[in-house]
């Protein structure tokens, strides 16, 4: 009887444990909404999104926390971090709050107060009063990224002081189109419905996105257009049609008044830079430039992992073979395709094609080009890929090694919003749909041969959405509406 009652009290005390912890993440999900949306700062946990998250997800990003760093990150330290930031001077930013407990833990002895503590370690973004002109984003497509991106930059929008978006290209906006166009936007058999509302403002050709109006405009041709008639000025073109690929053609969006840059939503040809936000994203002159390409899906997988890898180890030569889901450039059943293999059904077969990853080397890392060969299978899956990448090494390293140069990336540096570090025994692709990170490491999958100088990574990446936050990422930077960082 004793034993019953003790596992009674135990039982009952866990589940009260468990209830104080929900009710401070549900006081954590107050406070990171105001943050955002009256003083513009966003706090992150380890490049996670904080904001429009359930209490539920808030405890499991917690505990992906604690098994990453090695330590008990708790949500009342982050509740209690972000009643500090709230309090405190701090301007418009971008917070990973969960960096912020990690060092508390580590340093808090050091301080009287977690106020001292904040103010410290915040002291260049307190006082901040720099403001930033909104940009405004046209959408020049609105296919799988297009769509994606609509409900990123709808989603992220705050108090619309960055990325604003205020229009979408089509070809054809009758009220049937712009009610079939809605629905899509409503829902995504991969991605889950949109949650928020979208409403069809027939009359002004307009769609209304969590109360943004979203104007719906046909045209033909990138230079038809004209911006201003909308009261769009300087806007960022985010062309995610792949229909225009060279300097060429993409600078025939810059004849349309209103326009100020272009972004191609896929591997550009000739001289417009491809780019890889955190990678190379900083070598792209932002003065004199005004078409980028935020390069492919694949291209922004592989790129950091190896740039961490030859930086720390040295790449000597390898190969890249990537399991890409299909797209819409395959056929569903047999049928004519221009390029050899593709017109077989891609929900039926395992197809080998081409993949530009080693000729984006040329352009994203050029001292590796040349070094690698590579190739791709589209597998019948709607989404997620991954890349294999088996690499000859200048330094002899074992499994530990490899895996903590990356985790070490992942947490600190440049890379924190690309790599993530994943330790699961069961990962698969579906665990993948909806990761913000375009590199997502698998761990538990790095092969290390027995002369300790070839080494297999596996690196997953959500092809759509991981891909479109990158988009996202880069837009911030060409349009220069940055906020300071601490991550």
């Amino acid at each position: 009887m004793e034993t019953s009652e003790k596992v009674n009290r135990d039982y009952q005390a866990q589940l009260n444990d468990w209830i104080n912890h929900e009710k401070a993440a549900i006081d954590l999900i107050n406070i990171v909404g105001k943050l955002w949306f009256e003083k513009s700062i966003e706090l992150i946990l380890f490049r996670n999104q904080l904001f429009d998250r359930s209490a539920s997800e808030i405890m499991n990003l917690h505990l992906y926390a604690k098994n990453i760093v090695k330590k008990p990150i708790v949500v009342f330290d982050t509740l209690d971090l972000a009643n500090e930031i709230a309090k405190s001077e701090v301007g418009a930013s971008r917070i990973d709050i969960g960096k912020l407990a990690f060092e508390w833990l580590q340093e808090g002895s050091n301080y009287k107060t977690k106020t001292d503590f904040i103010n410290d370690k915040l002291k260049e973004m307190i006082g901040n009063t720099n403001t930033v002109t909104p940009k405004d984003v046209v959408l020049y497509g609105f296919g799988r990224i297009g769509r994606l991106a609509a409900r990123e930059l709808i989603t992220l929008a705050g108090k619309g002081e960055q990325l604003r978006l205020r229009a979408i290209v089509t070809r054809g906006n009758s009220d049937e189109e712009i009610v079939k166009r809605a629905d899509l936007l409503r829902t995504d058999s991969v991605h889950g419905p949109f949650p928020g509302t979208v409403i069809e403002d027939l009359e002004n050709k307009a769609l209304i996105i969590n109360g943004h109006t979203v104007h719906m405009i046909d045209a033909a041709n990138p230079e038809d257009v004209d911006y201003t008639k909308y009261d769009i000025h300087n806007a960022l073109i985010i062309d995610n049609t792949g229909v225009f690929r060279d300097d060429v053609e993409l600078s025939r969006h810059l004849k349309a008044k209103g326009v100020d840059k272009v972004l191609l939503t896929a591997p550009a040809k000739g001289n417009v830079p491809n780019v890889v936000h955190g990678v190379n994203h900083e070598t792209v002159d932002l003065k004199t430039q005004k078409i980028f390409s935020a390069a492919s899906c694949t291209t922004n997988a592989i790129m950091p992992i190896l740039y961490v890898i030859d930086k720390e180890l040295g790449i000597e030569k390898g190969h890249i073979e990537t399991v890409h889901s299909y797209t819409n450039d395959q056929n569903l059943l047999d049928n004519y395709h221009k390029k050899y293999r593709r017109g077989r059904s891609a929900a039926l077969n395992m197809v080998i094609t081409e993949t530009g990853a080693e000729s984006a080397l040329k352009k994203v890392l050029p001292h590796l080009s040349g070094k690698f060969t590579a190739n791709s299978v589209r597998v019948p899956t709607p989404n997620v890929s991954l890349a294999i990448l088996n690499l000859n090494i200048s330094k002899e390293v074992c499994i530990d090694d490899v895996n903590e140069i990356i985790r070490r990336y992942a947490l600190q540096g440049n890379l924190v919003e690309q790599i993530q570090y994943a330790f699961s025994n069961e990962l698969v692709s579906t665990d993948i749909i909806g990761n913000p990170c375009p590199s997502v490491f698998d761990s538990q999958a790095t092969i290390v041969s027995p002369d300790k100088r070839s080494i297999v990574l596996y690196v997953w990446y959500d092809n759509e959405y991981g891909y479109t936050r990158q988009v996202i990422r880069f837009s911030k930077h060409i349009s220069e509406v940055r906020r300071p960082v601490y991550y």
